[in-house]
C-alpha cells in the first residue's frame, strides 16, 4: 500500500513522527511474521522543497509534483495549536497549495486522512462538507464556526466517512495510523498496538475540559458557572436561561453554535467530568458519586460513563 505523509511547514513534530513510527513498526512486524503480507510504502512529501517542523528540525521531503498517486495520504497536525495561531497558519500559501493537491487526489479516489489540526487543512478544501469528522477537542468551537457543513463528532477519537478519515488531538495520530493498518490487516494492527502499548480508546471525552470550551463565549461561560453549582439538582432550562441573562431559545442556539450541544447535553458533560474527578480522587462508592452529580443510582452513572467515555468504572479507577 502506497502512503504519502504530507508534511507542511511547521508540522507538529510528534504528529509526524508518530505516524511514521507506527507504520514502520507495522512493517517490521509484518516482515518478521510470515502470517502477514501487508507492506506500507511510506513517502514524506511536501508542496515546498524545504520543510521544517515546529521545533525547527529539517524534514527530508519529496516534492509532491514528482510523486505518483498514492493509495492514501495522511496529513499530520500543524504546530499551531491555539485558535489565533491556527487561523493565521490556514491562510498560508503552502496550505492553499496543499488543498489543491488534496482535492486532485481525492477526486481520483485517494483516501485522505488527517489528525489534530491537520483536520483543519483537510476541511479547508471543502472535501469534508456533508461528511462526518472529528478534530482536536479544544478546537471544536472554531472548527464548527469555520466549517458548518461538516458533521462534527469531536468526542470520537477516529471518524471514517466515505473516502476520508479524521482523528482527534495530538497523540490521536497513532490512532489514525493504526486505523490505516487495521484497514489492511486487523491482526497486524492489534499486534502493532500491543508493541506500542496502546489500548483501544474510541473517545476523546475523557480528556476534554468542558470549562475550557465554555470560555469561547461569555454567555456559554455564564451557563457553565451556573451549572457547576447545581450538578446534584435537576436541570431546568428556564432557570439556566434566567441565570445566564438570556432567553431559553438564545441559550440553546448559542450552545449549539459554540459547542454543538443542547444545554442539557452540556450539563451532562459537566456531571460526567465531576464524576470522573471523584473516581480519581476519592474512594466513594459509585452510588455515592452518582448522588453527588445528580443521578438516582450508580447503575445510571455506570451506563452514562460507558456510553460517553467508552470505559467501565473499574477501568477508569484503575487508569487513575
Amino acid at each position: 500500500m502506497r502512503i504519502h505523509v504530507l508534511a507542511l511547514d511547521e508540522v507538529f513534530d510528534i504528529g509526524l513522527s508518530t505516524i511514521l513510527d507506527t507504520l514502520s513498526v507495522a512493517n517490521d512486524l509484518a516482515g518478521a511474521n510470515n502470517a502477514f503480507s501487508t507492506h506500507f510504502e511510506i513517502t514524506i512529501i511536501g508542496v515546498r522543497r524545504h520543510v521544517r517542523t515546529s521545533q525547527g528540525l529539517s524534514v527530508p521531503v519529496v516534492p509532491a509534483s514528482r510523486c505518483a498517486y498514492p493509495d492514501a495520504v495522511l496529513i499530520p497536525a500543524l504546530g499551531a495549536k491555539m485558535p489565533e495561531t491556527l487561523r493565521a497558519a490556514l491562510q498560508r500559501r503552502d496550505v492553499a497549495d496543499a488543498g489543491k493537491l488534496l482535492r486532485q487526489w481525492s477526486d481520483s479516489g485517494v483516501l485522505v486522512g488527517a489528525a489534530c489540526t491537520g483536520t483543519f487543512v483537510l476541511a479547508n478544501t471543502l472535501l469534508l462538507n456533508g461528511q462526518s469528522a472529528t478534530t482536536s477537542w479544544w478546537l471544536a468551537p472554531m472548527f464548527r464556526e469555520l466549517y458548518p457543513l461538516v458533521r462534527l463528532e469531536e468526542s470520537r477519537m477516529v471518524v471514517n466517512s466515505s473516502r476520508f478519515v479524521t482523528a482527534g488531538a495530538a497523540l490521536a495520530h497513532i490512532d489514525l495510523a493504526l486505523w490505516l493498518v487495521r484497514r489492511s490487516s486487523p491482526a497486524l494492527a492489534a499486534l502493532t498496538a500491543r508493541f506500542l502499548v496502546i489500548e483501544p480508546r474510541p473517545s476523546q471525552a475523557i480528556f476534554a475540559i468542558p470549562d475550557h470550551l465554555a470560555h469561547e463565549d461569555p454567555l456559554v461561560e455564564r451557563f457553565e458557572q451556573w451549572a457547576r453549582l447545581r450538578l446534584a439538582d435537576g436541570f431546568s432550562l428556564s432557570d439556566a436561561a434566567s441565570a445566564a441573562g438570556t432567553s431559553e431559545r438564545t441559550l440553546s442556539r448559542r450552545l449549539r453554535a459554540v459547542l454543538g450541544k443542547t444545554p442539557l447535553s452540556y450539563f451532562q458533560d459537566l456531571r460526567v467530568e465531576r464524576a470522573l474527578h471523584l473516581l480519581r480522587t476519592s474512594s466513594d462508592s459509585i452510588d455515592l458519586i452518582a448522588a453527588q452529580v445528580g443521578y438516582a443510582d450508580g447503575a445510571t452513572l455506570r451506563t452514562l460513563l460507558r456510553r460517553r467515555i467508552g470505559r467501565a468504572v473499574s477501568e477508569l479507577r484503575i487508569s487513575c
